[in-house]
């Protein structure tokens, strides 16, 4: 059985290396790694390509612009091969040693599984921010509280292809995800520290991200279709404008790969 796993990448050069060796010291079934480096501006393309000459399990993207997360993510998941995805940071705040764990559950029968951070270790803003966002995205698309859609989860080869098949230019794929999954379940796991770096994410990522959110949402009810439809409006005239947002004339581009 292959594992496919998918990892964006962004100003992570001196924690890629770490982040491949203990991924490989994690797994004992047959896996590849894809590495998207989404534009970055130090030398993670070129650590990227110097991983793969000697690891031949990994292979690299180079995408020509930025793209954001959840689009990079999807340039590579058009190149996994796995029976089970695993998506995760570049950072190392995700231990590879949960892997196995996402896996389980994807043996049980979930087709998706998220997980739970205990002990988050980000900044407070930050917190706040992402239980804001699990609040509001819970209400509006009739998301079970239970689930909180983290960056590091699983799914199987089903929802890898119906995520390969959706031609929006702009991603969000929590929803994607949990539309299409017929179970899905959440695991604990401790939240760590960054290896070295500061966070790529700031506030006007996120407030790019949680607008992703919103314009791709699909309610449930005529009370959320009323609100998600005042929210889009406020987003595509004058949050896009204040964050400097980028239209997606383009689902991603990639420029150079190692495959």
């Amino acid at each position: 059985m292959l594992i496919s796993l998918v990892i964006p990448v962004y100003n992570s050069n001196d924690i890629l290396p770490e982040l491949v060796n203990k991924i490989t010291k994690n797994l004992t079934e047959k896996f590849e790694i894809i590495l998207v480096n989404d534009f970055s501006k130090d030398n993670s393309w070129k650590t990227i390509k110097e991983i793969t000459e000697t690891n031949h399990f990994v292979k690299g993207i180079n995408l020509k612009e930025n793209y954001g997360q959840h689009n990079a993510i999807s340039a590579g998941l058009n190149y996994a091969n796995g029976k089970y995805i695993i998506l995760m940071d570049d950072d190392l705040q995700h231990d590879p040693i949960y892997i196995n764990d996402i896996i389980n559950e994807l043996h049980k029968g979930y087709e998706a599984c998220y997980v739970k951070y205990l002990y988050r270790k980000h900044v407070y803003w930050k917190r706040l921010v992402s239980k804001l966002n699990h609040l509001t995205s819970s209400i509006l698309a009739g998301k079970s509280t239970k689930i909180y859609t983290s960056s590091f989860k699983g799914f199987n080869r089903r929802i890898c292809n119906i995520i390969n098949s959706d031609k929006n230019n702009e991603v969000f794929l929590d929803w994607i995800i949990i539309n299409n999954s017929r179970k899905i379940n959440s695991i604990n796991i401790t939240h760590k520290e960054r290896l070295s770096g500061e966070t790529n994410y700031n506030l006007k990522k996120l407030l790019i991200l949680w607008s992703s959110m919103i314009m791709t949402i699909k309610s449930k009810n005529i009370y959320s279709i009323f609100i998600v439809s005042l929210l889009k409006f406020f987003i595509k005239y004058i949050l896009y404008t204040l964050i400097s947002k980028k239209k997606f004339n383009e689902k991603f581009i990639i420029s150079d790969k190692t495959f």
